[in-house]
């Protein structure tokens, strides 16, 4: 037996009031402790507590481990600090002069963040989606006009150079390589610069995904990145107990990557091994590599990189064995996770550790940096969000039938920067942000379970008989049915008299149910009979849910995976429901054609 889950979690007690207007108050019991500063205070106080332990390590060019130390990793911070609080001195770098990170996750590219954070010097990270060289490179352009940075860095990559080319002008400090700024040793205004960041200085700018249009500059603080850290501590005490191990692969541009993940590392004194691998076929490889080197302590992914894993640790005995070895948790985040994925899970850890897996998750925004719940291990139910972590007060308010969670604390942004109207717009009367997520009770009469997620309220619609679709909860429940043939879902119906959905199929499993080779072209996959196996399983879904909200009519197979560039997919490896609707709006239209074709499956 390996593995270790043999750590308590705090017990959540809030406090619950009903209000007259309908709304419900939510608060912990306990109040929050107390927070640092800055964020690169605690790397000041891992450099002299345990200099010599690794930091942050990512493979080179040969394969080989790379790593830093908390002692080298202070030292060549604050060498690279120094060179940005004389641009900042003399006004080349600001707030209203940030710094731009094209690049995905890198050694170079967290020095550079961290050395921007001891001064003061709001940095972002940018997805690379915006800056790789199949783009219109539209929304960088968008990015840039919106914070106007006075520095752009862009290392290790010529995947760049045609964005550079046609989007960086020449009051933008160009930075390839971090030499250039960590060989200016003049330190004399560094001191200084770093005692005026305060718990209000902003940290970074972190960007929505712009789903609905343009994307929006997060303003995220010092204080916000701190106190939902001390949050984390309060809620997961196990992560203080040991130092941990992460091997994480997630985009620093979203907030679960760059501001959870690294930051948990970071205030506990843990080591991050940077994954170069992502959940899709082709790349997946090289994180099983990863985790084969380097067993996690608590490990975090988005619930399409755990239904792989699972596949792959049932199938090698040594990669299940390296994996649970030191582990303690699984976190997940970005979407739901499938109960089919959660239940396999469980039954690996049974299998190698002889105990249940503690499967943490809750429910965040890159607004709230990122954390505003959280369930206890114990919880074993897909789309339980849990309690709110203590120093959050939770409203949910009544909005179209549902309960919209709502939020304050010190981990909320004071908005988005540059757009005053929209930052009103994001908070209600009384100065909660609204999420947009509806939730319900797990249980009324026991609200010590927690709460469950109900859906994006933008994302529900209804169909032409005024019947409300609850798109999150129905998209879990046809991921379940239709497993393990479908990916992904994407439900359509708006103003329709039914429903239909969009299939991305999974190919790897239904080659292996239609006995086919997963690298032959789709052109010559006998289809039709996994379209009959998907009808079958729709008339089952239907049978168990005989309600017009959930009711499947009509589904069709796309065997074009969600694009990356058009934004069906995050950088995560989520869909995103709006954007493939309106890309694929020609599928959509065939879907309810009053003569389906061949292809349309009719349930």
């Amino acid at each position: 037996m390996s593995g270790g889950f043999d750590w308590k979690p705090v017990e959540f007690r809030v406090r619950v009031e009903q209000r007259d207007d309908g709304a419900t108050l939510i608060e912990p019991t306990r109040q929050l402790g107390d927070f640092p500063l800055r964020v690169t205070d605690r790397l000041g106080y891992w450099a002299e507590q345990a200099p010599d332990r690794i930091f942050v390590a990512q493979r080179d060019g040969s394969g080989s481990w790379q790593t830093l130390t908390y002692r080298e990793t202070l030292g060549r911070v604050r060498n690279i600090a120094a060179a940005l609080a004389l641009r900042q001195r003399s006004g080349r770098l600001s707030p209203d002069r940030p710094i731009a990170i094209l690049s995905g996750n890198s050694v170079e590219h967290l020095l550079l963040a961290l050395a921007a954070m001891h001064v003061g010097v709001p940095y972002t990270p940018v997805s690379t989606a915006y800056a790789q060289a199949t783009s219109d490179f539209n929304k960088l352009r968008y990015v840039f006009q919106l914070l106007t940075p006075g520095m752009v860095a862009a290392f290790g990559s010529p995947a760049f150079d045609a964005a550079i080319r046609q989007t960086v002008t020449a009051d933008m400090e160009l930075v390839t390589d971090l030499a250039g700024l960590a060989g200016e040793t003049d330190q004399s205004a560094l001191e200084a610069t770093h005692r005026e960041v305060n718990a209000d200085t902003i940290a970074k700018f972190l960007l929505t995904s712009g789903s609905t249009g343009n994307p929006k500059a997060v303003i995220t603080t010092h204080r916000m990145l701190c106190s939902n850290q001390v949050m984390l501590h309060q809620a997961l005490p196990f992560m203080r107990e040991e130092p941990p191990v992460l091997v994480d692969w997630l985009p620093w541009n979203h907030t679960f990557g760059g501001s959870h993940n690294v930051n948990l590392v970071l205030f506990n004194g843990g080591s991050l091994y940077i994954d170069n691998g992502r959940p899709m076929p082709g790349s997946f490889e090289q994180t099983l590599r990863n985790l084969r080197d380097i067993s996690p302590t608590v490990y975090f992914n988005v619930p399409k990189g755990f239904e792989l894993l699972v596949v792959a640790l049932a199938q090698v005995a040594e990669l299940r064995q390296r994996f649970f070895q030191r582990l303690r948790a699984c976190f997940f985040a970005g979407a739901g996770l499938s109960q089919p994925t959660w239940d396999a899970l469980n039954a690996l850890a049974q299998q190698e550790c002889g105990s249940d897996m503690p499967v943490i998750t809750g429910l965040g925004a890159t607004e709230t940096a990122p954390s505003v719940c959280f369930t206890r291990p114990g919880t074993r139910l897909a789309g339980a969000i849990g309690l709110p972590a203590i120093g959050n007060v939770v409203k949910l308010a009544p909005v179209e039938g549902k309960l919209e969670m709502r939020v304050k604390g010190p981990n909320v942004t004071p908005g988005y920067w540059r757009q005053p109207e929209t930052t009103a717009a994001a908070f209600d009367e009384e100065g909660y942000y609204r999420l947009g997520d509806a939730v319900r009770w797990m249980d009324a009469q026991d609200i010590g379970k927690g709460l469950m997620f109900d859906g994006r309220i933008a994302e529900d619609f209804k169909l032409s008989s005024g019947t409300w679709v609850s798109v999150g909860p129905l998209r879990a429940k046809l991921l379940s049915a239709l497993a393990p043939y479908a990916q992904d879902v994407v439900i359509a119906g708006l103003n329709r008299d039914e429903l239909g959905i969009l299939i991305f199929p999974d190919w790897r499993a239904s080659a292996g149910f239609l006995g086919v080779d997963a690298a032959s072209p789709r052109e010559k996959w006998p289809l039709e009979r996994l379209q009959s196996e998907i009808r079958q399983q729709l008339q089952l879904h239907n049978s168990a849910h005989p309600h017009g909200s959930t009711i499947i009519r009509r589904a069709l197979l796309m065997l074009e995976p969600p694009s990356l560039d058009r934004g069906e997919i995050t950088d995560k490896g989520s869909i995103n429901q709006r954007m493939v609707l309106g890309c694929r709006a020609e599928q959509v239209t065939r879907l309810f054609e009053a003569v389906p074709d061949s292809a349309v499956i009719v349930a």
